[in-house]
């Protein structure tokens, strides 16, 4: 009787172990709950773009990915650039800022 209450516990830990090991990210793969949060991120940092006079949120890409995030786009000048960045990082769950915003040349 203790040998196969053992043999049931020792199936239902590893059978939940392979549930759990299907639901954790790897370096390429995030999991449910990490694209969750990185989803909230990206929409804090794009409200705090929308509200902030010096960026243009239309023009600036926000993607995120295990708490790194990636601007890309083009602002009118390098205080926007900075500005962006700044925003992104002061942003609660954010773990690095990738910067590859373009400053737009003016001129004719």
């Amino acid at each position: 009787m203790m040998q196969n209450f053992t043999r049931a516990l020792l199936i239902a830990a590893v059978l939940g172990s392979t549930a759990l090991a299907g639901c954790t990210s790897t370096t390429t793969k995030q999991s449910a709950g990490e694209v969750v949060d990185d989803g909230v991120v990206t929409a804090k940092i794009k409200a705090k773009l929308i509200d902030d006079p010096v960026t243009k949120a239309h023009q600036i890409n926000v993607d995120t990915f295990k708490g790194t995030v990636q601007l890309s786009g083009f602002v009118d000048s390098a205080e926007a650039r900075a500005r962006a960045a700044q925003l992104a990082r002061d942003t609660d769950g954010v773990k690095d800022v990738k910067n590859s915003l373009q400053v737009r040349k003016s001129g004719g």
